[in-house]
């Protein structure tokens, strides 16, 4: 595909204060440090308190991105907020962060795509960039899938923690950009990660709350094995459809969602650990904020260069999954 020119000039991520370590889980779970290393290499994961509003991750993220990029919220023709589970069903999160902000003109909207909601917001966000339909755009992810886990449940709960992260985006000619992208979905593994109630196929009710339907299920196995073939199908494409080969890649940011997913994605694609960027350990997994978290680390660690070549991976519920490849 053509580059779509744009610059990312400004990354942010927010991180809440309350960590709940391995061992502070298993004084109330049936399960042990090493038991949640072995199987998912997390060792910590930050939550949100029960007093934090959620939309105030997104809005830190935001707000420090937009600094970064020397920016005013004012200047934001369009705010893309990828998050699985809304601040509200109606209106969603997306403008709670818009009035957060200050934000007054611009557009802004929620975009539900699984854990891969980010990419398909990065990708909407540059087309729109590329169309002319907007010159400066804002990308936020941000979860508190704390809030809708079975915290007596070690198959799911020991996997999740809260945060945001936020890109801006600028239209600027030059090398700079989106060289390949590549959007997938599989509906027939919808059923791999859900939450069945609090939607109007099944709208809370006393029976939908005592049955624990509103918790978030998730069957292991089947993601796993879907996660891996799903992302390493979609980097190659979208490295193909960039020109590249894989071995052009200088950094993969894979989704974090299992270490043992990331290592059996690196070793099919064949690249080297070196260039694979991963902090699932210290976040867990953080869903759609987990990719731009993990992107604002590289860059404030000063480890990204101009033309360097970046492949954003992720999947999620739905199945939606896909890979951005970007040159720096």
């Amino acid at each position: 595909m053509p580059l779509i020119p744009l610059k990312i000039t400004g990354t942010a991520s927010y991180l809440p204060e309350k960590i709940l370590t391995n061992d502070d889980l298993a004084k109330f779970l049936d399960t042990s440090d090493e038991w949640i290393r072995t199987r998912t290499g997390i060792r910590t994961r930050h939550i949100l308190s029960r007093e934090e509003i959620p939309a105030t991750m997104g809005i830190r993220a935001a707000e420090q991105a937009l600094a970064r990029a020397q920016r005013a919220p004012q200047d934001v023709d369009v705010l893309l907020v990828a998050t699985n589970v809304p601040e509200e069903p109606i209106p969603g999160t997306a403008p709670h962060i818009a009035l957060g902000l200050g934000m007054e003109k611009g557009a802004f909207a929620d975009i539900t795509a699984g854990c891969a909601g980010f990419l398909y917001a990065l990708a909407m966000a540059g087309a729109m960039l590329h169309s002319g339909m907007a010159k400066i755009a804002l990308v936020v992810g941000t979860e508190a899938l704390s809030r809708f886990v079975n915290w007596q449940d070690r198959a799911t709960c020991v996997l999740f923690g809260d945060g945001a992260g936020a890109i801006v985006l600028e239209h600027q000619d030059g090398p700079a950009g989106i060289l390949g992208v590549a959007l997938r979905g599989d509906p027939t593994k919808l059923g791999l990660l859900r939450i069945e109630a609090g939607g109007v196929r099944l709208p809370a009710s006393p029976d939908t709350v005592q049955a624990g339907k509103h918790f978030l299920q998730m069957e292991g196995k089947g993601l796993f094995r879907a996660a891996v073939g799903m992302m390493a199908e979609a980097t190659r494409a979208a490295a193909s459809q960039a020109g590249l080969s894989l071995a052009d890649i200088d950094w993969l940011i894979p989704h974090q969602a299992n270490l043992r997913i990331i290592e059996a994605l690196i070793k099919r694609l064949r690249i080297p650990e070196e260039k694979v960027v991963i902090n699932i350990d210290r976040v867990a997994n953080t869903s759609t904020a987990s990719i731009p978290i993990a992107l604002d680390e590289l860059v404030q660690a000063g480890k990204v260069e101009p033309g360097q070549i970046l492949a954003l991976t992720a999947f999620g519920a739905g199945a939606c999954y896909g890979t951005v490849i970007l040159r720096w």
